[in-house]
């Protein structure tokens, strides 16, 4: 392994994972997206992993019973680890590795095809260029910067390739909430907003979206998700969360259970 590299286990260790030591790095938006995805992903589904980096969020869900992952990542040093993660977690015969750019996912020869997915997952490149200095580090301002439209550009891939009815979930920030809303406009319905705070009494720092191709259900807001609580810990919902005990609600949460907003796992908590 390059010393460039870290060696790391997630998700109460079941995902092994290299990343660069520097730069972008796998934390809690990758364990919110994924929770958020496995409240929307029935087993043996079909998904893809739009701007997959080193797989973090693709193989959790492949190791949590997708059928077929698709992973997308525009660089190719990054979909190199990717590819080794791959292989050290046993996901050959069930992950594919894309080296593209996801405007070009749906529209060439290759997987995945037009309406062939039943869910797609994005944690799409955030526009820090107008609030923020720019990272010095390249690789984390690339992960970090987003270009004039990706939004909208990563709305009308994932609009392609799902089928009728399939599922998007995405992660960003909540300044993107009007964004997210508008670029859905046509193409997705059945929106599910949930804001993520660090604290109850702070400003959201994340928002979880999710919708469905085709529907034309309406808008709405469910109730936050917490990270912290007077401590610096995590709160148990969100350390269930980060260790993949749970899958985080993104429906209407009508009943008592689903109010709680974290559904976990039936094998109970990691040892």
């Amino acid at each position: 392994m390059s010393g460039d590299l870290s060696d790391d286990l997630f998700f109460g260790g079941r995902l092994k994972l290299l990343q660069p030591r520097k730069g972008h790095r796998v934390g809690t938006d990758a364990a919110l997206l994924t929770a958020a995805a496995r409240g929307r992903m029935a087993d043996g589904a079909r998904v893809a992993d739009f701007g997959a980096g080193v797989g973090a969020v693709g193989l959790s869900l492949a190791l949590s019973g997708a059928g077929r992952m698709t992973l997308v990542e525009i660089d190719p040093a990054t979909a190199g680890i990717a590819a080794e993660n791959i292989r050290r977690n046993g996901l050959d015969d069930t992950v594919e590795l894309r080296i593209c750019n996801v405007a070009d996912v749906g529209r060439r020869d290759g997987s995945p095809r037009r309406d062939s997915l039943d869910l797609v997952v994005a944690n799409p490149p955030f526009d820090a260029t107008r609030r923020f200095r720019a990272s010095p580090d390249a690789d984390k301002a690339r992960a970090h910067a987003a270009d004039e439209g990706l939004v909208e550009i990563w709305m009308r891939a994932a609009a392609r390739v799902l089928r009728p009815g399939g599922g998007l979930v995405m992660i960003h920030r909540p300044e993107a909430i009007g964004e997210l809303v508008a670029r859905a406009e046509g193409r997705f319905g059945e929106a599910r907003l949930r804001a993520v705070h660090a604290r109850a009494d702070e400003p959201a720092i994340r928002v979880l979206f999710a919708a469905r191709k085709g529907s034309r259900g309406a808008l709405a807001l469910l109730p936050p998700f917490v990270l912290h609580g007077e401590g610096d810990g995590f709160t148990p919902e969100a350390m269930d969360v980060q260790r993949g005990r749970a899958a985080l609600a993104m429906d209407d949460m009508k009943t008592p259970a689903a109010r709680a907003g974290v559904r976990v796992g039936a094998d109970g908590p990691d040892q």
